[in-house]
């Protein structure tokens, strides 16, 4: 007995509507992308109930002839593909012809459209044409989605509060206004407006609009460029971040889609300067050939597979970095708006002229309420990064005075002339200070004529330590190594020595050489002679695991992390009183590093307290 047999439309559409219709948000992008597409200036989006009640979408678009009115409801009816051709060339946010079929597969629509010679108006319900008559001429289209659902309320059970889908709306409706910001959008829910953008043009007064504009005085432009891909953007200052990685934007030619591995190549970009679990605002656009992309991956068309992909990613890298290495500042104390100065601040003028390039270290501002920043007049006896600092760890309330004879416990390393045209730079733009005490023994107290900083002792030679590391395992020399008189032995179970096995050369590009002993045990009879000494056995055991879960070994960030691990173990820490000679030699050294604002791990190293602060505190000001 025969049992394959064919469905019937409106049984094909209401399946194909649960990919495509998921949520009320789902509608409004598909309707919303069909008035883009349609050449639309101005778009407004009204909804009731969430949108569970009523959609309604009203653009100043191209419009439809009668026949293509009728026609447009049909499933795979579009005009955006002719042959197997036109889908390596898509440049239109709809094409696949199925968006309305299934929208009115599972509501009731009213359709008004015209194209400026003829006007129609039709009625659909649960797929099916009820009515179609001519209507009044006007340049555009206006359709209402009502009832939602009301032929398959199994679906409505899935269906959030009001509160959560209409966020889905309004989060759907931003990233669509930022990826089109020459379109005037407006979303209101009844009668309260949730967003309304001018239609300018102005990427960055639509970011104000969606994110405010305390958020968009922060951010940066971006941009970088190879034979593929063309990347631009805007990126927040690392003081700005979120919590949730739903506020960074991917656009790749003007489509707004999810891509982890651009959210990944960003956070890489910004890597040591976020705090971990922190994540920064940002909108980039990535602009391509279309031959180079598949946006016919997904029914939602939110995924798309791109083709030389390491181009894009490396474009992505170097365009983030760039910018918020140049911007990156010292955070003050207090983030608040205060009286302007006589003369605008930098920021004030780039948000004037935000066309201007990033502008350097040391001409930014956090606050506009006083004067620029002035080199100060006096300098700090400057002693050699090289040599060596003694610091105790006597926790008592006192400084407690450097023993000469006694071994530091902390190495300090030096700047190798390689790396000094790098951080001439930022050497510029390095506060020059004078330190005046220690709080607790954890912060330094310091100063100059700008007012006061306090500096994170551990985070400070953390950074230090960091780039130390980081430029000697980048460089192991295999003829600078120390032999053991004790060997260090490592232990692991069979399947873990055969992963080993399998990585022994990545481990040998970061210093760690394995010498097999037994059946699955290793020991390591020298390592490089820069090695913490103190450390090495818990430092090796850590590099290792991260070879072990690993699926794909990643030189560059096996480096990354493990100097970074050495740093961290290897820095001063909290309690440990300093005399004033050790912390003009940690002030010195920081000045002297490529980033000295945050530790590896994206902590500030120092917070400024300006001279207006603190007379506006004591009442000085008013």
């Amino acid at each position: 007995m025969d049992i394959i047999k064919v469905m019937d439309e409106p049984l094909a559409n209401k399946i194909a509507a649960g990919e495509v219709v998921e949520r009320p948000a789902s509608i409004v992008k598909e309707l919303v992308e069909n008035s883009i597409d349609a050449g639309s200036t101005s778009i407004e989006i009204t909804l009731e109930e969430a949108g569970l009640t009523s959609i309604r979408i009203t653009d100043n678009g191209n419009g439809m002839t009668t026949t293509d009115a009728m026609r447009a409801f049909e499933r795979h009816a579009t005009s955006k593909i002719v042959n197997e051709h036109d889908l390596f060339r898509i440049r239109t946010l709809g094409f696949r012809g199925e968006a309305l079929a299934s929208i009115a597969a599972v509501s009731k629509v009213h359709l008004w459209t015209s194209d400026g010679i003829s006007g129609t108006e039709v009625d659909i319900e649960g797929g099916k044409v009820i009515t179609h008559r001519a209507a009044a001429l006007r340049q555009g289209t206006d359709i209402t989605v009502s009832q939602v659902f009301f032929n398959t309320p199994a679906r409505l059970k899935y269906m959030k509060t009001i509160q959560t889908e209409i966020g889905h709306t309004i989060d759907l409706v931003n990233r669509l206004a930022i990826s089109h910001p020459a379109i005037a959008f407006r979303l209101a829910h009844g009668q309260q407006v949730l967003l309304k953008t001018s239609g300018s043009g102005d990427l960055l007064r639509v970011l104000s609009d969606v994110y405010g504009i305390a958020v968009a005085k922060k951010m940066i432009p971006f941009q970088a460029e190879n034979a593929d891909y063309k990347v631009c953007g805007y990126v927040t200052l690392p003081e700005m971040t979120r919590a949730s990685k739903n506020y960074m934007t991917v656009l790749i030619n003007g489509r707004w889609v999810k891509s982890y591995p651009v959210n990944k190549a960003v956070l890489e970009a910004m890597h040591t300067y976020l705090p971990i679990g922190r994540f920064p605002i940002i909108v980039l656009q990535a602009e391509a050939d279309p031959y180079l992309t598949d946006v016919n991956v997904h029914p939602s068309k939110q995924y798309i597979k791109v083709s030389k992909e390491g181009e894009l990613l490396a474009a992505v890298r170097e365009g983030v970095h760039a910018a918020v290495k140049k911007a990156i500042i010292v955070p003050d104390a207090i983030m608040k708006e205060k009286k302007k100065p006589s003369t605008p601040s930098v920021q004030e003028s780039f948000w004037k002229h935000p066309e201007r390039s990033v502008k350097p270290v040391q001409d930014f501002q956090t606050t506009s309420d006083y004067p620029p920043r002035q080199k100060p007049s006096w300098t700090v006896e400057e002693v050699p990064p090289n040599e060596d600092m003694t610091i105790t760890s006597d926790v008592t309330a006192e400084p407690v005075e450097t023993n000469e004879t006694s071994k530091p416990d902390v190495e300090w390393p030096a700047i190798t002339p390689q790396e000094e045209e790098v951080q001439s730079e930022q050497k510029a733009s390095f506060p020059t200070l004078l330190p005046v005490g220690q709080v607790h023994g954890t912060y330094i107290v310091a100063q100059n004529e700008d007012g006061f900083y306090m500096i994170d002792q551990h985070a400070a030679q953390e950074r230090i330590k960091y780039e130390y590391f980081r430029t000697k395992i980048a460089e192991v020399d295999h003829d600078e190594r120390q032999m053991l008189l004790m060997p260090l032995i490592f232990h692991y179970s069979a399947d873990e020595q055969l992963k080993i096995e399998e990585r022994l050369d990545a481990l040998e590009e970061v210093g760690i050489y394995l010498e097999q002993f037994g059946p699955s045990s290793y020991t390591v009879k020298e390592y490089p002679s820069w090695f913490p000494a103190a450390e090495a056995s818990s430092i090796i055991e850590e590099m290792i695991e991260q070879v072990l879960h690993t699926r794909q070994v990643n030189i560059a960030k096996l480096r990354e992390d493990s100097a970074i691990m050495m740093s961290c173990k290897k820095s001063i820490k909290a309690n440990h009183y300093l005399t004033m000679e050790d912390m003009n030699r940690l002030l010195t050294d920081l000045g002297n590093a490529e980033n000295p604002y945050t530790c590896p791990h994206g902590r500030p190293v120092l917070i400024h307290f300006t001279t207006y602060e603190l007379e506006k505190m004591f009442k000085r000001v008013m």
